[in-house]
């Protein structure tokens, strides 16, 4: 006889910030709540590992503002640009956010998730997803099946298969590859976040956890082919390579400093809006939709989308979610499209560049239409 047949209310399928969030969330009000995650904890992840203010009262609602304070990095200040020889910063200074690496983060979410009453199943992957009336029925690749009347897909951007496939049908020289690494002894300005801005892509660095700086960044397709022909050796190293070279702020933080550890990557991937809602099964996080990192708001967003679709089912509202999620994250998602094609074209760096030198507190406003300080401050 095969397993019994294991009941709940709702199905979080990925224990990433997203799904954890809204594990936690549902279950501090009392829903049976099933956590599935096929990857073990803790895993490093391609990452920019920046959380906005913003994300703030989430974080609060969560329980964990007060630990994720602790184990981060220091304050994010000031917001800068670094392209070729410029090396600007935005004149105001405020809190613009933290970062803490992802092998902490997704930790510490997913164990206030339990300790809140839900039930972790990893590793553990869905196999299977039907719908008998009104219940979904999800086939987990150990041999059981899990049960509830309510799914969320909270499982990421690059899924390139199962139930919840995200991926592109052909093969572009436009398409984007991330990277993302560690550095230890690096000479980044305290309090200063700043985004690089190179041939062919585009990245940002950030003080994070345990002192360690971190880089992540996306580049072309083509632009990589031409790199790794360049440079040689492996493709993260050649891409460092490629922004030490054609940016003087980047040299001058990492020059010295040490890689910790290997470069991570993955790709191509696929910025953009994508559905809500589908077939009674709720999306949040990236899978939902995905801004270009080049505004660092991945995680923000996700937590954030995370916590509006969990109070919104606690109220008995989800059919406004889709509507909702457009509202609040759309622009954001569109906004940095346009951010991250001035960043990755020659004409749009030089034009942009100009602008930012006459009014550096562009920077300022840019930060904010991304999303990273709540609409009132």
């Amino acid at each position: 006889m095969g397993s019994p047949l294991m009941r709940f209310d709702v199905i979080i399928i990925g224990a990433g910030p997203a799904g954890s969030a809204a594990a936690r969330l549902l279950a501090l009000t009392g829903w049976r709540v099933a956590l599935v995650e096929k990857m073990e904890f803790p895993r490093r992840k391609v990452c920019g590992e920046f959380i906005s203010a913003a994300t703030m009262p989430v974080l609060m609602s969560l329980g964990i503002a007060a630990p994720f304070i602790a184990a981060a990095g220091p304050p994010v200040m000031r917001i800068g640009a670094w392209s070729g020889n410029a090396m600007l910063a935005a004149p105001r200074e405020q809190v613009w956010g933290r970062a803490l690496g992802r092998e902490h983060l997704d930790v510490m979410l997913r164990d206030v998730a339990v300790n809140a009453g839900a039930t972790l199943l990893q590793p553990a992957e869905v196999t299977a997803l039907r719908r008998d009336g009104e219940i979904h029925l999800c086939g987990l690749d150990d041999g059981r099946e899990i049960a509830a009347r309510t799914v969320i897909a909270a499982c990421g951007s690059w899924n390139p298969k199962g139930a919840f496939a995200v991926r592109g049908d052909t093969v572009a020289a436009s398409d984007l590859f991330a990277f993302k690494a560690h550095f230890k002894g690096a000479s980044l300005p305290a309090g200063l976040m700043p985004l690089l801005a190179f041939p062919g892509g585009y990245g940002g660095l950030v003080e994070s956890d345990e002192g360690r700086v971190s880089l992540s960044c996306c580049i072309r397709r083509d632009r990589l082919a031409l790199v790794r022909s360049r440079h040689g050796g492996k493709a993260g190293e050649g891409v460092l390579a490629h922004i030490l070279e054609t940016t003087k702020g980047a040299r001058l933080a990492l020059g010295h400093a040490a890689l910790e550890g290997s470069f991570l990557s993955t790709g191509p991937i696929q910025p953009g809006v994508r559905t809500c809602q589908k077939d009674g099964i709720y999306f949040t996080g990236n899978i939902a939709g995905e801004a270009h990192p080049v505004i660092a708001e991945g995680i923000s967003m996700a937590i954030q989308s995370s916590g509006l679709l969990a109070n919104l089912l606690i109220a008995h509202r989800g059919e406004a979610y889709a509507e909702e999620w457009r509202r609040r994250f759309a622009p954001r998602i569109r906004a940095a499209s346009l951010f991250a094609h001035l960043a990755m074209s020659d004409s749009g760096r030089f034009a942009g560049l100009a602008v930012l030198r006459a009014a550096p507190g562009l920077l300022g406003l840019g930060a904010r239409m991304s999303g990273k300080v709540p609409a009132a401050a």
